[in-house]
């Protein structure tokens, strides 16, 4: 039993991302809401997009621990970027954490009008898969 990530045939190959994830039933699946990049008092960490991006992985790298998972066991993962927002400081930032070695997670990205939490510039969640032996 094993979780997959594919690139199938007839789409574009990138080692940024995969098109496809099969997780196998008997598999534990681990959702991650939207993290900011926040301390724990909830206060945003910095003005710079880049900061932020790398406190909210690693907000969601917590959360993920949390339930006995880690950043190479998310399939999937949301990235919401503020219009107003460096783009390549902000996604440049989380782009390195969110690649690993072999098939690549799944990534949406998307530039928006706002976020929930005043003066955040990105917000990502996470969908991870976890075999229990």
């Amino acid at each position: 039993m094993e979780i997959t990530l594919a690139q199938p045939e007839g789409l574009v190959v990138s080692p940024a991302f995969s098109h496809v994830a099969v997780v196998p039933p008997g598999a534990t699946t681990i959702y991650v809401g939207g993290q900011n990049g926040v301390d724990d008092k909830g206060v945003v960490v910095s003005a710079d997009a880049a900061e932020q991006s790398l406190r909210a992985v690693e907000n969601a790298r917590i959360a993920l621990e949390s339930a006995g998972a880690g950043l190479d066991d998310v399939i999937s993962w949301t990235v919401l970027i503020h219009q107003d927002a460096d783009l390549r400081a902000a996604y440049g930032a989380v782009a390195s954490r969110l690649a690993r070695e072999g098939a690549p997670p799944l990534v949406t990205a998307a530039l928006v009008a706002g976020l929930g939490v005043p003066g955040a510039l990105i917000e990502v969640s996470a969908v991870a898969a976890v075999i229990r032996e």
